[in-house]
């Protein structure tokens, strides 16, 4: 860790695919990027970002100054681990939201979120912190989703859509007006949600058929 970081860059904590992603989002909005923290410390560069150790790393970057932080790490309860992590070493968690995104001015947006190219969030839907709605998804009106979910791209959720902590929709997965997706649910890709889902299971097909407990 002996190169001189941009104390007002981001941490990114996760080095893959989905980092690259998030740090293209951040700087398309005009944010630099520090830092990257990695499960794999090997000194290397993702999209010219250094690499400069594990998670055993973020006091020693707090105590350098930097203090915004995104979690970049696609399994959500790792996700939010990490989050709750970082928040006890008094980094803050930002936002990545791609400029290309359409957010509503009355929807409420908790912290450590990423909102990818192409969303759409729509009027007075609530997002809980370290959320991701991947590239093109669509959230409508009254929608409320839990911390650490994960909309897959090209996902949409209908008016007054309910999502639980760290539920999980696939690519091109889609929920009607008013149902309720369980914490810890995965719908899988392309799957249509027409009736209620419990916690913990897998649903999948159209209409999305519960095939497995996940508790």
């Amino acid at each position: 860790m002996g190169a001189t970081l941009d104390i007002g860059g981001v941490v990114i904590v996760g080095g893959g695919g989905h980092a690259k992603v998030v740090i293209e989002s951040l700087r398309a909005s005009g944010r630099a990027v520090a830092a990257i923290i990695d499960a794999d410390p090997t000194p290397r560069e993702v999209l010219g970002v250094p690499v400069v150790g594990d998670d055993l790393a973020l006091p020693t970057l707090r105590g350098q100054g930097l203090s915004a932080l995104f979690v970049a790490i696609g399994d959500n309860r790792l996700r939010q681990k990490l989050g709750r992590k970082a928040r006890e070493h008094g980094f803050s968690l930002v936002n990545a939201i791609h400029p290309s995104a359409v957010v509503s001015p009355s929807a409420r947006l908790g912290e450590g979120i990423a909102v990818m190219a192409g969303v759409v969030i729509n009027a007075e839907s609530w997002i809980d912190d370290l959320a991701i709605l991947n590239t093109g998804a669509v959230v409508d009106h009254d929608c409320r989703l839990g911390a650490a979910c994960h909309l897959g791209p090209a996902s949409a959720l209908a008016g007054g859509v309910s999502v639980g902590e760290r539920a999980f929709l696939g690519v091109g997965a889609r929920a009607i007006p008013g149902v309720s997706i369980g914490a810890d649910t995965i719908v899988g890709a392309g799957g249509v949600v027409v009736r209620d889902l419990p916690d913990a299971v897998l649903a999948i097909g159209v209409p999305a058929k519960i095939k497995g407990d996940r508790s």
